[in-house]
């Protein structure tokens, strides 16, 4: 090939992969010159690039297949049908998925005397199963509490066999003995029903509804609330439940995991109860209430073994750490969550908002700056939590390590690694979780995994800025896909890590492992990562507040599942937004104290779809003055490079597309 040949071939391919996607149409249809949607290689006459755009080997180039080469966002396979806002809401539509802070998950249920419906007098501690108690709001009357009359009278004989008890408690005064009896009788209900005329149980446990359901330990702490499943609702109904919430649930708790969705709005008769009960007594007790709160809330990283620096799980830990909780808390930095929030709590759109409640933030502190700290009753304290010792996805189908183990330094600074792993996947494989696992959590402070073609020329581009396919951070390195979802791993793969490493004091060597499990069946939908990103940064030295942007254009009708934004020290604030065809501008995610030491993921309850033809614009704010106590240099003009003391600007998107000829509303 002549020096002037491969010239102009390297032109043409630069031309057709622009850096960031956001021409992506208008490119394309510069060769597409007859207009017909596909570009042939009359209109593209140069074999070597055509090949690598043409990835189905039809003979043609179409907008989607150029799409998932360039790097910007990639629609999926060609044949993909397209998806409608109406397709999204059946993909989603049940239970919204709430808070689990915000409706008392973690906290204690006060024990209370109740009389059944056969005149047996009994106590929530008694709790009718070793374990614990389904505890089930029902009705004699409510057209929904009635359809789902026969799945309780299966969940008895469920709930016996893995010694949990259950109680059915009916909150309506005006319905009548002999219509219940009548219910259970034709049902074959034989469990505990508390008819709550005085509704002592629901304004105790703050029902909402006539299905809602509450599972508790044998220390009543409550686990899981919301609907028993998706099977029916105020209008609909199902041939089968997609989700079962309670069932998920159960299998968590008897696995000593914590359930993956831990409340849920349920579909029913709405309940008028007072709604200043609460679900524990005051004043506030450590064994009681501030226990559960840390459990709940912070355990989970502050225990042995696990990514914190010290524990919280007993008295003498949390008493010697109080200032340094009442610290955090109060300035918001613990929990570590960054979301602007939302003015009507009921609206936050954020599937993992880890941020403490209003209830749990208030009696945490009333305790912290109590003059004696009451312990309370030992009897009163949660159960002790188990952790799994590995993997929190449970066994993986195939592990991939780094191909060797890091030198890592005790103290100074790390470039970024990037180490490329050969697979022997025999076939294609659908992913339904995976997990980065380090050997020396203390160092690894992020990892972005990507995944590339059997023989594929893996080189270190730079951090992500085409997306990632998996991806870890401090506190967040497993990922389990809803059902009918998946990330999809080729025959043969080849897997790249760029690893931010940063010492911990003591010299160490790391290793870590990518596990994957994988999908007995082919997913409905398929789950990827796309990059708004501007590589043109230029902040000037000193400068303590300095915008930037960055708009991208959205080829297709994408539905976005959540958000990664990126920047490196000197970032202050990020925000994405959308303008739709309209000119309405819509803010998707605001966060106004960008914290690099999280790179958290911000996961929608349900997928927000953005239309064609609207546009994703971000904006980022960076503090390059002396100011800024993290800043490497603040006399530096400051680019864009994958190190720390240089700078980023990517907006990581999530988004699915239909695998195939599947209709989304399947």
């Amino acid at each position: 090939m002549t020096p002037k040949l491969r010239y102009a071939l390297l032109c043409m391919y630069c031309a057709l992969v622009p850096l960031h996607a956001q021409a992506a149409d208008s490119v394309f249809q510069k060769y597409d010159k007859n207009a017909d949607g596909k570009v042939t290689t009359d209109e593209l006459p140069y074999p070597r690039v055509f090949a690598r755009f043409d990835s189905n080997k039809d003979g043609s180039i179409t907008l989607q297949e150029y799409q998932a080469v360039n790097g910007g966002a990639r629609p999926g396979p060609a044949n993909a049908p397209a998806l409608t806002p109406a397709d999204v809401q059946k993909i989603t539509s049940g239970p919204e998925v709430l808070n689990p802070g915000e409706v008392g998950i973690g906290r204690m249920i006060e024990d209370t005397g109740y009389t059944t419906l056969d005149g047996k007098e009994a106590r929530l501690s008694d709790m009718q199963g070793k374990r614990g108690l389904v505890i089930i709001m029902t009705s004699a009357t409510c057209p929904v509490s009635k359809r789902y009359m026969p799945s309780i009278a299966k969940l008895e004989k469920e709930l016996a066999a893995q010694e949990l008890g259950l109680l059915l408690v009916n909150p309506f005064t005006s319905e009548k003995t002999e219509e219940i009896k009548s219910q259970l009788s034709a049902a074959g209900i034989r469990a505990a029903y508390v008819h709550d005329k005085e509704k002592k149980l629901a304004t105790l446990l703050q029902a909402r509804t006539t299905t809602e359901v509450f599972l508790i330990d044998a220390k009543r702490t409550l686990l899981y609330r919301g609907a028993l499943d998706d099977q029916y609702g105020i209008n609909y109904n199902l041939d089968a439940p997609r989700h079962r919430y309670l069932h998920d649930a159960v299998t968590a708790f008897l696995k000593q995991q914590t359930p993956a969705i831990q409340a849920t709005a349920a579909p029913g008769c709405e309940l008028d109860l007072v709604r200043d009960a609460k679900l524990s007594a005051s004043p506030v007790t450590y064994h009681r209430d501030v226990a559960r709160i840390l459990q709940q809330n912070c355990v989970t990283c502050h225990r042995e073994g696990g990514i914190a620096p010290f524990a919280l799980d007993d008295i003498e830990e949390v008493q010697d750490r109080a200032k340094v909780i009442k610290r955090v808390v109060t300035e918001g930095t613990m929990p570590p969550w960054f979301a602007a929030a939302e003015k009507d709590a009921g609206k936050n759109p954020w599937a993992n908002d880890c941020s403490l409640s209003a209830r749990d933030k208030t009696d945490l502190l009333a305790w912290l700056d109590s003059s004696d700290r009451p312990l309370g009753d030992p009897a009163e304290a949660p159960a002790k939590r188990v952790y799994p010792a590995e993997w929190t996805i449970g066994t993986p189908d195939m592990i991939i390590p780094l191909s060797r183990a890091y030198d890592i330094k005790a103290e100074g600074f790390m470039p970024y690694a990037h180490d490329v792993v050969d697979t022997q996947i025999p076939e294609d494989k659908w992913v339904t979780a995976y997990e980065i696992l380090p050997s020396e959590r203390d160092v690894v402070h992020h990892v972005l995994v990507q995944v590339h073609p059997k023989g594929a020329v893996v080189r270190d581009r730079g951090e992500g800025a085409a997306g990632y396919w998996a991806i870890y951070v401090p506190g967040n390195g497993a990922y389990e896909y809803p059902q009918g979802f998946a990330r999809k791993i080729p025959a043969g793969a080849r897997v790249s890590f760029q690893i931010h490493y940063t010492p911990s004091g003591t010299a160490k060597k790391e290793r870590l492992r990518l596990g994957l499990v994988f999908a007995k069946s082919p997913p409905q939908y398929e789950v990827h990562t796309a990059a708004v990103a501007n590589p043109r940064l230029a902040i000037p030295p000193g400068a303590e507040r300095h915008v930037e942007t960055k708009t991208q254009a959205v080829p297709f009708d994408m539905p976005i599942l959540g958000f990664v934004p990126h920047m490196h020290v000197r970032g202050v604030a990020f925000k994405y937004e959308a303008i739709h065809p309209d000119g309405r501008s819509e803010t998707l995610l605001d966060i106004p104290r960008y914290d690099f030491n999280w790179q958290l993921r911000y996961e929608y309850k349900q997928p927000k779809l953005i239309p064609r033809g609207s546009t994703v614009k971000i904006t980022a704010i960076y503090n390059n003055s002396g100011s800024n106590k993290a800043n490497p240099d603040p006399t530096k003009l400051v680019r864009w490079g994958q190190q720390t003391y240089d700078e980023m600007m990517l907006g990581y998107v999530e988004y699915f597309t239909p695998v195939g000829g599947n209709s989304p509303a399947k």
